[in-house]
């Protein structure tokens, strides 16, 4: 398979290295900023490009948009119009705006789709899916989610105002950038009917977007889930807790570890991360899982329509928001 990574940033250079390692095909690159192509050439070794449409006329068989969300859609689209099949970095794009057109055109030619959620590929998230496959607790009655960073710190590398998080031009935002949270609730549960959220910038961070915000999310399923995210935690955390009628699951990223209460037995049961799990691993699968879906001609578990089911809630979080008041989600 021949591959174009659209984006030379870290989650591209990401994505390149686990290609590499999985001996997937060949591999090219795009990006506009010359120092990225030199640095991906020198790196890695591989062909890069200076123009998209050049790339394309290469006739790649995926091409990974790994651009910030507010470009994402141009590239698709115009990848979709060559006939290849996309992985999408997560979230789809920042607006509505585009998104039709490329779902028809991805109907059209027939394309696999995926939306990056590296996320449910990771050990804890992937063991509560089972769990909850298994009705290990039964019905859910509600969730509680948290996830925070202290956004200054998270590439320190980098200015972090200079970020496309800070940047509500670029899809910046806590919202949108802490998508992960919204995405593996929406996996676990199915769509959302109503949302009412406060999301605001509440601190002295030199942003221009949300840093903090708060949700409330009622599920067709019948399960309510409080979602917290927010840019500020000094100490970086993501956990959740799910209560259902036959038990309780917590899981805690920091902890590493899934606990699950059994009524049954009135016991806690605990399942670990494995010994010297590497994060990397749940990207590696990730891309595993996408390449195995184009060879087998199956639809993916987040193809396009799941991305966009999953934006329509966020930009419905957004306008609950700026309202004040409960939205319903329209899907149609």
């Amino acid at each position: 398979m021949l591959f174009l990574v659209v984006g030379c940033g870290s989650i591209g250079m990401r994505h390149i290295r686990n290609l590499t390692m999985l001996n997937a095909g060949t591999i090219t690159a795009f990006d506009i900023i010359e120092e990225k192509r030199r640095f991906v050439e020198t790196e890695y070794g591989i062909k890069t490009y200076n123009n998209l449409e050049d790339a394309l006329a290469a006739r790649p068989d995926a091409v990974l948009i790994c651009t910030p969300p507010a470009f994402h859609l141009g590239p698709a689209l115009q990848a979709a119009k060559a006939g290849c099949h996309l992985f999408i970095e997560k979230p789809v794009s920042h607006t509505m705006d585009g998104v039709d057109e490329l779902s028809g055109e991805v109907a059209k030619k027939g394309l696999i789709t995926f939306v990056a959620c590296n996320m449910r590929f990771y050990d804890g998230i992937a063991r509560v899916r089972r769990m909850l496959d298994e009705s290990r607790i039964g019905k859910i009655y509600s969730a509680r989610v948290l996830a925070g960073w202290y956004l200054p710190d998270w590439h320190p590398k980098d200015d972090y105002r200079k970020a496309y998080s800070a940047r509500a031009s670029m899809g910046g935002g806590v919202l949108l950038d802490g998508i992960h949270e919204i995405d593996f609730i929406s996996w676990f549960f199915g769509d959302a009917e109503r949302v009412f959220c406060f999301s605001d910038k509440y601190s002295s961070l030199a942003i221009e977007t949300e840093d903090m915000a708060e949700m409330l999310i009622s599920f067709s399923s019948g399960t309510i889930a409080e979602i917290h995210l927010d840019y500020l935690q000094r100490a970086y955390g993501r956990s959740f807790q799910l209560i259902g009628e036959k038990g309780t699951i917590i899981w805690n990223f920091n902890e590493k570890m899934v606990r699950l209460f059994s009524a049954e037995d009135g016991q806690w049961h605990q399942y670990p991360e494995p010994p010297g799990y590497d994060l990397n691993q749940m990207y590696v699968e990730e891309m595993k899982y996408f390449i195995h879906c184009i060879e087998t001609r199956q639809h993916t578990m987040n193809d396009l329509d799941g991305g966009i089911r999953v934006l329509k809630l966020v930009l419905a979080a957004k306008e609950s928001a700026g309202s004040g008041k409960l939205v319903p989600i329209h899907y149609g």
